[in-house]
């Protein structure tokens, strides 16, 4: 895991079929207000930290959800699973790494992994951590959004959206 700053920050990986990557990552510090009494985070904290992930996909492509709003393309949520492996706490720096992984003419899938990159302010350390596993990945979730348009009717995705054949 890289020591990267709290802040936003982004990788992008380019698949040459489309204008948006295929996968990007971003950081996040777990804020008390997504908490639960315990310090743990709430499960319903993962949604928005995943949103943030496909956000930032976009924006890596030069795409932004306002532009695609602006032009009638709308995005809903059909499914979500998330597979919670281990705690995620208070003030953990996380990486949500975000790919897409297919999809349809009308749909588009995505899968995430919320790694730990610092928790206590240091690196994690799953030989002193039990609640860290060997590879970091503290949650596995996996998204698919159809697209509408601002009637709520299904549309075909933009061309440069759309999942390779």
């Amino acid at each position: 895991m890289s020591s990267r700053s709290p802040d936003v920050s982004s990788t992008p990986s380019r698949d040459a079929s489309r204008s948006v990557p295929g996968r990007s990552s971003i950081t996040v510090r777990v804020r008390y207000s997504e908490c639960d009494p315990m310090g743990v985070a709430h499960h319903a904290s993962y949604l928005p930290w995943m949103e943030l992930g496909r956000t930032e996909l976009l924006r890596r492509g030069g795409k932004t959800y306002k532009s695609l709003e602006e032009s009638g393309v709308f995005f809903v949520i059909t499914k979500v699973e998330v597979r919670y492996r281990r705690p995620i706490r208070y003030d953990d720096v996380v990486e949500v790494r975000t790919r897409i992984v297919g999809g349809s003419r009308v749909k588009l899938r995505h899968e995430y992994e919320l790694a730990l990159v610092e928790r206590d302010g240091h690196p994690p350390n799953h030989d002193a951590d039990p609640s860290v596993p060997k590879d970091g990945v503290l949650a596995v979730a996996g998204t698919e959004l159809a697209c509408v348009g601002s009637d709520g009717k299904i549309q075909p995705l933009p061309e440069w959206l759309a999942p390779g054949e």
